[in-house]
C-alpha cells in the first residue's frame, strides 16, 4: 500500500500541441479505492498510463509515498495493471499467466506455487489453474488477469477499464468481486472507467474529469447530491438543470423566480458569488421531482411529452415554460397520458445550484 500523489501533472502530445492531461492535482489515499470517470477523450487513461510509467509527464510530479517516480520506469514502480482487454497469454495455462510477473521478479519454486495458490483461491479461482485461457468465460478471464496484478503484492493496483467487454449482468457482478478483492487485498487502486453506474458502485472516492481537467473530487455520495458543476450534474446520472432568475441571495442559499410566479429556495455552494442581476443554474435528479395535479398549491405546471416504463420508475419526458424537464415517477397520477398538463413540485431540500 502507498499514497499516490499527483502534483500539476500535464501531458501533450506532440502531435496535438493541446494538453490531453492538464495540470491535475490528486491524492490517492493509503488503501483506497479512487476511480477516474469521464467521457472519452477526458484524460483519464493518458493519466492512469503516466501514474504507470507507460507515458511521461509533459510537466509536474508523480509521488508514490515519498518516491518521486515521475521518470521512473514501469517495471521501477511496483504497480499491478489490469487492462481492458486483460493482456492475457492464450499459450499459457491460467496458473502460468498468474505467475509471468513472478518469473520476471526471479520468484520460483514452492514460493511461486504458493502464492499462485493463494492469489487464485484469492478471485474464486482455485483449482483453475492447469486450464487453458480458452476453457474460460469472459468474467473467469477478467479475474486471472486480476489474480495475476495481484499475485506480485503491488503497492498500487492500476485497473483500465476491466469490465468493457463483459455483458451487464456480468459487469455487476464482476465490480462486486473487485471490490471485495480490493478491500481484502488493502490495495491502493486507482481505476478508470466512463461508466457512472460502476463508479458509483465501487468507489471510495471519485475524480470527474472533462477536456484534459478534474471537475470535482469527491465521495460517489458528494458528487452525486452536490455536484460541482452542470458537467458533473448531468454526467452523473441525470439532472434537470434550471436556468432562473435570483431574487434573493444569502451565504447558503438563493431564492430564484420559478415559472408561473412560483418562487423556489435553492442551496449554495460556498462562496457562489449570485446576486439580483444573475441567473442561477437550479439542478434537480429526476426521482426528487414530484407529480401532481396541476392545481395543486405550490406546483408548477409541465405539459407531459412522452413516458417510458422502465419497471422500478417510469420515466416522464416533460416541457415546463419551454425546458425539458425528466421526471423518474414511482407512482404517476391516474389516467395519464402524453399531451396532459400536469402539476411539478421541485423539494426546496433537493434543489443545488451549480456553476456554469
Amino acid at each position: 500500500m502507498v499514497e499516490v500523489r499527483l502534483d500539476a501533472v500535464s501531458k501533450v502530445f506532440a502531435r496535438s500541441g493541446d494538453p490531453a492531461v492538464d495540470k491535475v492535482d490528486l491524492v490517492i489515499q493509503d488503501g483506497e479505492f479512487f476511480t477516474l470517470l469521464g467521457p472519452s477523450g477526458c484524460g483519464k487513461t493518458t493519466t492512469l498510463r503516466m501514474v504507470a510509467g507507460f507515458y511521461f509527464p509533459s510537466s509536474g510530479r508523480i509521488f508514490f509515498g515519498s518516491d518521486d517516480v515521475t521518470r521512473a520506469a514501469p517495471n521501477k514502480r511496483d504497480t499491478g495493471m489490469v487492462f481492458q482487454n486483460y493482456a492475457l497469454f492464450p499459450h499459457l495455462s491460467v496458473a502460468q499467466n498468474v505467475g509471468y510477473g513472478l518469473r520476471t521478479r526471479k520468484v520460483r519454486g514452492t514460493e511461486a506455487k504458493r502464492r499462485i495458490d493463494e492469489a487464485l483461491e484469492q478471485v474464486h479461482l482455485a483449482g483453475y489453474g492447469s486450464r487453458r485461457i480458452d476453457q474460460l468465460s469472459g468474467g473467469q478471464q477478467q479475474r486471472v488477469a486480476l489474480a495475476r496484478a495481484l499475485v506480485i503484492r503491488p503497492r498500487t493496483l492500476l485497473l483500465d477499464e476491466p469490465l468493457s467487454n463483459l455483458d451487464a449482468k456480468l459487469r455487476e457482478e464482476t465490480r462486486l468481486e473487485i471490490r471485495r478483492i480490493q478491500r481484502e487485498a488493502n490495495t491502493t487502486s486507482l481505476y478508470v472507467t466512463h461508466d457512472q453506474a460502476e463508479a458509483m458502485a465501487m468507489s471510495d472516492r471519485i475524480a470527474v474529469m472533462n477536456g484534459g481537467t478534474v471537475q470535482q473530487v469527491g465521495t460517489p455520495e458528494e458528487i452525486y447530491r452536490r455536484p460541482a458543476n452542470r458537467f458533473v450534474a448531468t454526467f452523473i446520472g441525470r439532472s434537470n438543470v434550471l436556468s432562473l432568475p435570483v431574487l434573493g441571495a444569502g451565504p447558503q442559499h438563493v431564492e430564484v423566480a420559478g415559472p408561473d410566479g412560483v418562487t423556489l429556495r435553492a442551496a449554495t455552494p460556498e462562496g457562489h458569488g449570485l446576486t439580483e442581476t444573475d441567473l442561477a443554474l437550479v439542478s434537480v435528479r429526476p426521482e426528487h421531482v414530484r407529480l401532481t395535479g396541476p392545481d395543486a398549491p405550490g406546483a408548477l405546471r409541465a405539459t407531459v411529452l412522452e413516458t417510458e416504463f422502465t419497471g422500478m420508475s417510469t420515466n416522464v419526458s416533460a416541457d415546463l415554460a419551454g425546458t425539458p424537464l425528466h421526471v423518474a415517477a414511482v407512482q404517476l397520477p391516474d389516467g395519464l397520458t402524453i399531451g396532459d398538463t400536469v402539476g411539478v413540485v421541485l423539494p426546496p431540500e433537493q434543489l443545488w445550484v451549480v456553476r456554469p
